[in-house]
């Protein structure tokens, strides 16, 4: 006879040994997570486990338990501008100037470390497509909050690159005028910068919708997908479900850096941030996962048809733009951004081709693979010092597809 094969493709034997390197990450077996949620999911089969602690020193972690999602929310921005192209309110090669006209008309650094007023005219207007693609002109710059003119001036208005920071942000309008003040880093469409393009899509949607952004994402996707515990702050009567969220410190030891109670998270934000601002469980954020995988339907309905979906998960940057794009050298030699997702294009590690997701830097990643149906959601609430990843990350996606039996 042959080997046994199992019902859903995914091995017993194999799933419990994710679950022996998972808890393995974990503080209280002497790892460096002090605790973490995972999800498989695949043909219908989901494994959902939590280990460790929500806290150092209290509250174990629990399937329930809620996370900072950081650049999660990304896809989940796009998808909000998706639903508003699929109803022709917005247009993705249209210029972005009706709503957001503090974009309109740019100027742009002659080099990125010019000084302010070395400006020439842009070449064309930014578009919907260059703020999903993260391709209009501004955003992370690799060399430092201190790097240059206009990463100083960033700093000054409140834009310094790192981890969110809900509370210090000013509302949505303010953000938009604060932007216009500063040229583009680059001209619309010549490279990959990552993250202000999400923020600035969350004040179009909210703009051409004429519903507040969080408002919108709760009425659209949110509760079509029964998200109950998704949302830009976490209301007082769940905040004990709410992880500590820690980092390292210059020593490289374990510190607060967002409690539960008082934290920035435990009230609504001024901004919600498009980029970076939501709080999550695995469950639901599974379910905004699969929404996906399965062409944009879920059980009650559709928040996407199946070629929205595949637009968004196609990789869109071009050769120039992927050559000079990403966070270190050779990053999109195997990747490509689609709409808010990055998207494999060969494969280097487990994922295949067509593979797509993204991470959040206080500790989180997700992964859909449509050729294996296979869905992939590791949170944790320990955030990563680089842009390459910590360990764990690593070998949550091995341990997902190494469990694979078919």
């Amino acid at each position: 006879m042959g080997r046994r094969m199992t019902r859903t493709g995914f091995s017993p034997e194999r799933l419990e040994r994710a679950r022996r390197v998972m808890r393995g990450h974990c503080q209280e077996a002497g790892g460096e997570v002090p605790g973490m949620v995972t999800v498989y999911s695949r043909h219908g089969e989901t494994h959902v486990e939590a280990h460790g602690a929500a806290t150092i020193g209290g509250a174990q972690t629990a399937r329930d338990t809620i996370f900072r999602i950081a650049s999660l929310t990304k896809p989940v921005t796009a998808v909000a501008v998706m639903i508003l192209v699929e109803e022709c309110v917005l247009r993705l090669d249209d210029p972005v100037d009706e709503h957001l006209p503090e974009l309109a008309d740019r100027r742009v650094l002659a080099h990125v470390d010019a000084a302010l007023d070395e400006t020439v005219q842009a070449h064309r207007p930014i578009t919907i497509r260059d703020l999903l693609t993260f391709t209009y002109g501004f955003g992370v710059h690799m060399g430092g909050n201190d790097a240059n003119p206009v990463q100083r001036a960033k700093t000054r208005l409140g834009f310094a690159d790192g981890p969110p920071q809900p509370a210090s942000v000013p509302g949505p309008d303010e953000v938009m005028r604060r932007l216009g003040s500063l040229p583009l880093m680059y001209q619309p469409g010549e490279r990959w910068s990552y993250n202000t393009g999400s923020d600035v899509l969350g004040v179009l949607v909210a703009r051409a919708s004429g519903r507040p952004f969080d408002a919108f994402l709760t009425e659209r996707v949110f509760a079509p997908l029964g998200m109950r515990d998704t949302g830009f702050s976490v209301p007082a009567e769940k905040i004990g479900r709410l992880a500590t969220a820690y980092t390292a410190d210059e020593d490289g030891a374990t510190a607060v850096y967002d409690p539960a109670e008082g934290g920035q998270w435990a009230s609504p934000p001024p901004f919600p941030s498009g980029a970076g601002g939501l709080v999550s469980t695995a469950v639901d954020y599974l379910a905004f996962a699969r929404m996906l995988i399965n062409g944009g339907r879920h059980p009650g309905g559709r928040i996407l048809s199946r070629p929205s979906v595949a637009a968004m998960t196609t990789g869109h940057l071009t050769e120039a733009q992927r050559a000079h794009g990403g966070f270190f050298p050779d990053d999109f030699a195997a990747e490509n951004w689609g709409f808010g997702v990055s998207v494999t294009t060969r494969r280097t590690g487990l994922a295949g081709p067509g593979a797509y997701g993204w991470d959040g830097g206080l500790g989180t990643v997700w992964r859909n693979d449509p050729a294996e149906d296979l869905t992939a959601v590791l949170l944790t609430q320990k955030a990563w010092t680089g842009p390459a990843g910590p360990r764990v990350a690593g070998d949550f996606l091995t341990c997902a597809y190494q469990a694979i039996d078919d």
